[in-house]
Formats: structure tokens, C-alpha cells, sequence
């Protein structure tokens, strides 16, 4: 078989050979669906919790929490 560079080859082989390659290395493909946060739906729903927290009894705590889960990443 005569080698192909990735420049003559079209979008599915490109990711054919991406994925062989990446097997080869020891990886495997995960895929996640994720809630899309572009919709009328995601935002309705994210401002009904805000609500709910900024609501509540233990209102100081949970936004503690909130505040420590979202620095997480940060550090």
C-alpha cells in the first residue's frame, strides 16, 4: 500500500488514521453529552436554582460550596 501524507487525505481519513494513531498510543474515544447551554430551556432552568439558593435558609453555605467547587479548577 503506498503512503498517503495526512495533506492528500480527506476529513474521514484524517480522523481514521487520528484514531488508529491514538489507540495505538493507548487511548480510547469517550463520548459525553452535555447539557447545551444555549438554550431558552438551560438558562430558565440555571435561574429557577440560582433563585432556589438565593432563597434559601442555608443560603450563606450553599454559596460557600458554590464558590469552593467553582475555584477548583483555578488553582
Amino acid at each position: 500500500m503506498p503512503v498517503v501524507t495526512e495533506a492528500r487525505l480527506n476529513s474521514r481519513e484524517k480522523a481514521r488514521t487520528y484514531r488508529e494513531r491514538m489507540r495505538a498510543s493507548g487511548f480510547r474515544p469517550v463520548q459525553f453529552w452535555v447539557p447545551d447551554t444555549r438554550t431558552a430551556a438551560f438558562r430558565a432552568e440555571a435561574h429557577r436554582q440560582s433563585r432556589a439558593v438565593a432563597r434559601s435558609a442555608q443560603e450563606h453555605e450553599d454559596q460557600a460550596f458554590i464558590d469552593a467547587m467553582s475555584d477548583r479548577g483555578s488553582a
